[in-house]
């Protein structure tokens, strides 16, 4: 328990060890609605804080919302926290905080935090969530940006608060809204902000994080009543909750109080004389946002970082020439600008003793008294340089020895006349005898960030019923509905214009095959005969994957053989592990690459970091290079990390590390084409119906839905999951251990029958059971190659073969269990079903 004033702070319950007195301190401000204020001990405001603990103090606080939230596992921070906060750093916290945050996929939340204090605050937060956006609120009116909402503070010295999104629509989305504040007095700003936020945009849930929570029971009972009039839900988090019981007549009491104690620094008189500064300028990108003013993306993230490094090496540079190794600096962020400064200070720790705290409009009473929290002040002017309307800066110096720091870094987001004048921080701070290296950014472009924003709005994925046979929580489809279009052809005069060259391949589509009630009833055998078969890959693909790469992974399945594994993977991990993991299915089409639009869209809902590229079988192994090409270019161009390592289910050709087999054997959904496939085609990529921002295409074959076994083969391999699981589990470490390095060892085989056979591209030798069938299903098959002549994966090759009247011929010497060769044909040639 703490008393100053007669104010007194007592600790009610900490999910994390902490005490009030462990966070805060009590302060006297003059301001007619409030007297008092509590300075925080975590947050880098008012005070400076080791930027480690203000980092660690809010992603814990980040870290508790996602455990209210469910997306982490209840964890005791009791010991570690108390250890971190007390120390005064926040190195014990952060090593396992980065590994909660690192297996994190992208969150589907969006975070608001409170201007001025806690803008440094909710961006942690997001940070620790991931968040999906996060925005705070400014006091500041931005030239050319609407405003897109406000509320009011009560007690605040400046009340109003603005939101200016860009676009202005960044926030309408039906996602969990958290709003970040340092603390919570009463709740009455946070409930006014959520009905603000409801009016616009309903939402179901709302989560209020605070470093510490004093409201009174009547103030739970006033968020619970709004909460059932809003029919949603809010939660509250804290690193403490506690009680504040303040006096009557606590106003006149502090006024009497401190009219007997001096000041040891009443604050610099304003105008000061011109100093000569020492100034650094830090090339800041234009359109990459510096905070959460304008909102901060996903996809922010990696250029944010990057931007971060640059800078950060430019300043320690300049600090280094300034400051002996060990020295003590301290950073100064200016009042909003908060998060940006922070990671900045932090880059300096593992050289410098760094200290971190931003300028306010707070007007807190420095007072000479041992037991109070703010002792020394510096005053000056606002960005307007109005006199009248003063910001200030506290405790620069040691507070209890009064020692100064070997330089002071005062970091502003807007270069001006007052900034460098003789009314401004920078001066001031130089004339209360701090050496002072202002570090100045080049200004974020609300109207560059706006149009690069709007230019890249994505379309939503598409899924069943109204798009595929899955169920939509099975997949959502990365693609554009081509339903309408009429891009069938030919199945000669198609090959023959590709083999050509005035064609690619996705550019139309083949006639669909439809089986006879011969053909149908031998894929009911072989998926009966090979269900647990296909359900032991499934389970072993899937443990790997979980094993190496964690499960927050996002399925991304290659459309369209890689859909019906990718979701039986789904099942597979909710089978065994109670996961529900996301699942798209996106195009990659070879020769030009993967579908861009949806590697962004990826990226802005997840980390890219967690995508798992899935795929049914190897064949040559061209998709895996393709997919390990486009990402390579991917990256270099904008910046996303994808993983290139794809995995499949079977792979026969050596070419990826992460699968179920290596045997080349049938997976039931290769016997057939859209209809064991959710009822959609192909992918296309055709310029005359695929516009810029678009997905590649698909059709939705609805009108086959008389056939469709797609859920067919999925209920009939999920449920031989049980039976295979000891299997699965038992050859798992045996299977993860092996050598599993890619060999591409196929390839040599299929050049050397590509010579023999005097066929002019590899493009043309199919190996694999399932590349033969697509030859037999959708090309023009000249010959099919096996390597036994009556091999039950076989049987519905041989059927297809003598309907399409194609030869078979048994080579024993085949890596593949089959090979299929494509015909050369030309343009005049009949055409064929």
């Amino acid at each position: 328990m703490r008393t100053q004033f007669g104010v007194t702070l007592r600790t009610v319950s900490s999910p994390v060890g902490l005490d009030i007195d462990d966070l805060v301190g009590v302060a006297a401000r003059r301001n007619p609605r409030r007297a008092h204020l509590l300075v925080s001990t975590v947050l880098g405001k008012h005070i400076p804080v080791d930027p480690r603990l203000v980092i660690a103090s809010g992603r814990l606080l980040g870290e508790l919302v996602a455990q209210t939230l469910g997306i982490a596992q209840p964890a005791d921070w009791s010991d570690v926290a108390a250890t971190a906060v007390r120390s005064g750093d926040g190195s014990p916290l952060l090593a396992p905080l980065d590994a909660m945050r690192a297996g994190r996929a992208v969150t589907a939340v969006e975070v608001l935090g409170f201007a001025e204090t806690a803008t440094g605050l909710g961006h942690l937060v997001a940070d620790q969530l991931r968040a999906a956006c996060y925005l705070h609120s400014t006091r500041r009116a931005v030239p050319g940006v609407p405003v897109a909402g406000t509320f009011e503070e009560g007690h605040s010295h400046a009340t109003s608060h603005l939101l200016l999104p860009v676009p202005d629509d960044l926030l309408d989305t039906d996602g969990t809204l958290v709003l970040v504040d340092d603390e919570l007095s009463t709740g009455k700003t946070a409930m006014g902000t959520i009905e603000a936020m409801h009016r616009r945009r309903p939402r179901a849930r709302y989560v209020l994080a605070s470093l510490i929570d004093l409201r009174t029971t009547h103030d739970e009972g006033e968020m619970a009543l709004l909460a059932e009039r809003l029919g949603c839900r809010i939660d509250v988090v804290s690193l403490a909750r506690g009680r504040v019981d303040l006096p009557d007549g606590l106003t006149s009491a502090v006024a009497d109080r401190l009219a007997g104690l001096a000041s040891i620094d009443p604050g610099t008189p304003l105008p000061v004389p011109s100093a000569v500064l020492d100034v650094i300028d830090i090339a800041w990108p234009a359109t990459i946002p510096d905070g959460g003013r304008h909102g901060f993306l996903t996809r922010d993230r990696e250029p944010f970082d990057r931007a971060v490094d640059a800078a950060s090496v430019r300043l320690s540079a300049a600090v280094r020439s300034r400051v002996p190794s060990g020295g003590r600096v301290v950073v100064i962020g200016s009042e909003e600008l908060m998060y940006l400064p922070l990671r900045l200070a932090t880059e300096l720790t593992s050289e410098f003793d760094v200290g971190f705290q931003s300028t306010t409009r707070s007007p807190v009473l420095a007072v000479d008294d041992p037991g109070y929290p703010v002792r020394r002040h510096v005053r000056f002017a606002d960005a307007e340089g109005d006199v009248d309307a003063p910001r200030f800066v506290y405790n620069v110096a040691d507070p209890h020895t009064g020692a100064r720091p070997d330089l002071v870094v005062l970091v502003a987001d807007a270069d001006s006349a007052v900034l460098r004048g003789p009314a401004g921080a920078a001066a001031a701070l130089a004339a209360a005898g701090f050496p002072v290296l202002l570090a100045v950014l080049d200004p974020v472009d609300p109207t560059l960030l706006q149009q690069i924003r709007r230019t890249s709005v994505l379309p939503p994925p598409l899924t069943g019923p109204t798009f595929g046979s899955y169920a939509a929580g099975e997949v959502q489809w990365l693609l554009t509905d081509l339903s309408g279009v009429d891009l069938e052809g030919d199945v000669a005069h198609r090959e023959a214009a590709i083999q050509a060259g005035t064609a690619h391949y996705a550019e139309s589509l083949p006639i669909e095959f439809q089986p006879d009630a011969a053909y149908q009833e031998l894929f009911s055998t072989v998926l009966s005969e090979s269900a647990e078969r296909l359900a032991l890959a499934v389970g072993r693909v899937t443990e790997l994957v979980l094993a190496e790469r964690g499960h927050d992974v996002v399925l991304a399945s290659l459309a369209r053989a890689g859909t019906p594994i990718g979701v039986l993977m789904r099942r597979w991990a909710a089978f065994r592990h109670g996961l529900e993991l996301p699942h798209y299915a996106l195009s990659i089409v070879r020769g030009r690459g993967i579908d861009r639009v949806a590697l962004q869209y990826l990226a802005r809902h997840h980390d890219p970091a967690s995508v798992v590229f899935v795929d049914g079988w190897t064949g040559k192994g061209a998709i895996a290079k393709e997919l390990t090409a486009a990402l390579l270019e991917i990256r270099e161009e904008f910046g996303p990390h994808f993983n290139d390592e794809l995995a499949v289910l079977a792979d026969p050709g050596h070419c990826v590390r992460t699968f179920g087999t290596r045997d080349d054997f049938l997976i039931a959904s290769a016997c057939l084409n859209s209809t064991v496939s959710g009822l959609v085609s192909r992918t296309v990529l055709n310029d005359a119906y695929i516009g810029p921002g678009q997905f590649h295409g698909a059709k939705f074959y609805a009108e086959l839905a008389g056939g469709d076994v797609s859920n067919v083969l999925l209920d009939t391999v999920s449920a031989a999951f049980p039976a295979v699981v000891d299997e699965v589990l038992s050859g798992l470490d045996d299977l993860a251990a092996s050598d599993r390095e890619p060999t591409f060892a196929g390839w040599q085989a299929i050049e050397r029958i590509r010579e023999e056979y005097g066929i002019e591209s590899v493009n043309f030798v199919k190996p694999g059971v399932g590349e033969t069938t697509r030859v037999l299903l959708r090309r023009v098959p000249w010959r099919i190659l096996v390597r036994e002549a009556d091999h039950p994966d076989h049987a519905h090759l041989r059927l297809l073969a003598r309907q399409r009247d194609v030869p078979v011929e048994v080579r024993p010497e085949l890596p593949y269990s089959c090979v299929g060769l494509i015909r050369r044909v030309s343009a005049t040639e009949p055409g064929e079903g």
